[in-house]
């Protein structure tokens, strides 16, 4: 793991790609629209999960192209790419044995997770995936259920409009998440960073063995601070937050995903849109400028921290021209 630590404290910036289901949405459903978080769609628009299942029936991602991805990283600068391997809706973008939630079971049928990582370890890209280890609208005992849904960005943090709220949390991580974090781990070759994401539900136990199967299996992977309860190598900040000093509270809630925590390894990663969005949004074309994202990388990195960029491919696979264009341009 040393070497990682050593690579992430010299590495200045990275990718992290949300794409999924709700990228066919694009920011809209039935008159809905959404212009910041639109991987929120289901939770925003309330969508059952037997109309929202209908998706995967069409989601056939022809113009995904994961060598050029990862071409385009190397060459201009950019550290490591993660990728949404399960999101808060629940669906995979792997292959997994758990059941047919997942992207083999559509008319693309390819495994994506796949496709990047085995791309990255060519072109000496660092690899990571995002898993959603608590929030899963698919799930009738998925995570959220026991908090205030007051600060999210859809109208409920769980699926509140299929299930009942009585859910049994401890159920939903024994089947499933143990299962799939395990199937990540162990399918994918060398996986350099797991980022978890919205610690609402998990236990600190439930924190720790997720944290200690992963190391199991991958000893030399950091895992970031939204795992939760203090279980994590490096801190993740908030969403979009540019702090303008590194400041450490060591009195933060380990589950408030905002803030700067202390870092034992003192790694820190801020991640921000280009826009106003995560997942692609056919409606947000408010792109910072190259200047305004310079502006933030400097800053982030002479405080120490890597600057984690969010793309959002659209349903059919393509990245945004416009974050294209900005991104080729930030490392010049």
């Amino acid at each position: 793991m040393m070497e990682n630590i050593e690579w992430f404290k010299n590495t200045t910036c990275g990718l992290i790609v949300h794409f999924g289901l709700y990228s066919i949405l694009a920011g809209e459903y039935k008159g809905k629209r959404m212009t910041s978080y639109c991987e929120w769609i289901q939770s925003y628009a309330r969508i059952p999960n037997i109309e929202y299942e209908k998706l995967a029936q069409n989601f056939n991602p022809k113009y995904f192209n994961a060598k050029k991805l990862v071409k385009f990283a190397k060459r201009h600068g950019f550290g490591y790419i993660i990728l949404t391997a399960k999101h808060h809706d629940g669906f995979c973008l792997f292959d997994s044995k758990y059941d047919d939630w997942n992207i083999t079971h559509t008319p693309y049928k390819k495994d994506i997770v796949g496709q990047l990582s085995n791309w990255c370890h060519k072109y000496n890209i660092k690899f990571g995936v995002y898993y959603s280890q608590d929030l899963d609208w698919h799930e009738p005992n998925g995570g959220g259920y026991n908090c205030d849904n007051s600060d999210c960005a859809g109208t409920s943090w769980c699926n509140d409009w299929d299930f009942v709220r009585d859910k049994n949390y401890n159920q939903y991580f024994n089947t499933k998440v143990l299962t799939q974090v395990e199937e990540l781990c162990s399918q994918y070759g060398d996986i350099d960073l797991f980022w978890f994401d919205t610690p609402k539900t998990i236990s600190l136990k439930q924190s720790q063995q997720l944290y200690d199967l992963v190391k199991k299996l991958q000893p030399n992977c950091l895992i970031n601070s939204r795992l939760g309860n203090g279980c994590y190598d490096y801190v993740t900040l908030g969403d979009n937050e540019i702090p303008a000093t590194l400041t450490e509270n060591t009195s933060k809630d380990f589950n408030d995903i905002n803030g700067i925590k202390y870092s034992k390894h003192c790694l820190f990663e801020s991640v921000c849109t280009l826009n106003d969005t995560w997942g692609y949004s056919k409606f947000d074309s408010n792109f910072k400028s190259v200047n305004e994202i310079k502006k933030i990388k400097d800053n982030l990195n002479a405080l120490g921290i890597c600057y984690t960029i969010n793309i959002g491919p659209d349903g059919n696979g393509r990245i945004p021209k416009q974050s294209l264009e900005i991104l080729s341009k930030l490392n010049k």
